[in-house]
């Protein structure tokens, strides 16, 4: 048998993320930037969800949520985590590790009012996380302050909601081969720079 072609790049992984991003944004028929957020409590008590993507160059990827939830408090806990991108028109993975850290007010700010307005509102008046008694509370809020801040076309970040940028240590590429015998290439950060390795699938 032979079947010695490599298919993922051997160079910065950046770069190759950014080459694999692109076709995701071309190829997934909806959100090509959602990606699975891992977290754990001090304790090893595991979570995950799904989040997006807004943010992302040679300092990290970055992604926003209210501080206050469930995820929020187990980063402010214990400020590691790991990201999975998978997309499923390429048939292709990249798993993230490594450590986060809060991004600027200023960054907070930018991005949130970046945001449509009526995204805005329905962030403000969200407990993120917490019991919840009757979906027409959370309703009645969101119409309390779309009133309030129509005019205005926007609404104050709630000092709750905030971004996190994970510092990526490892980061490993996964491409479906036939057979599956699939390709897995890890690069792990070393000193200023990244070493790769293959992986058995």
């Amino acid at each position: 048998m032979s079947d010695s072609e490599n298919t993922i790049p051997t160079g910065n992984p950046f770069a190759i993320f950014e080459d694999w991003f692109a076709e995701a944004q071309e190829s997934e028929p909806n959100d090509p930037n959602a990606m699975c957020l891992a977290t754990a409590t001090p304790d090893g008590r595991p979570s995950a969800r799904m989040v997006l993507l807004k943010g992302h160059g040679p300092d990290g990827f970055v992604f926003y949520t209210n501080a206050e939830s469930r995820k929020g408090e187990e980063i402010r806990a214990n400020m590691q985590a790991a990201l999975l991108f998978h997309w499923k028109s390429l048939r292709r993975q990249i798993r993230i590790e490594g450590p986060l850290e809060e991004v600027s007010a200023a960054e907070a700010d930018e991005y949130f009012h970046s945001r449509p307005f009526k995204s805005q509102v329905g962030s403000a008046a969200s407990d993120q996380s917490r019991p919840l008694a009757d979906r027409d509370v959370y309703l009645n809020r969101v119409e309390q302050l779309q009133a309030a801040y129509q005019d205005a076309g926007e609404v104050p970040r709630p000092p709750y909601w905030t971004g996190f940028r994970l510092a990526p240590v490892a980061i490993e590429f996964w491409s479906d081969r036939p057979n599956r015998l699939h390709e897995r290439r890890r690069f792990l950060r070393e000193g200023g720079g990244w070493t790769g390795s293959l992986l058995y699938p």
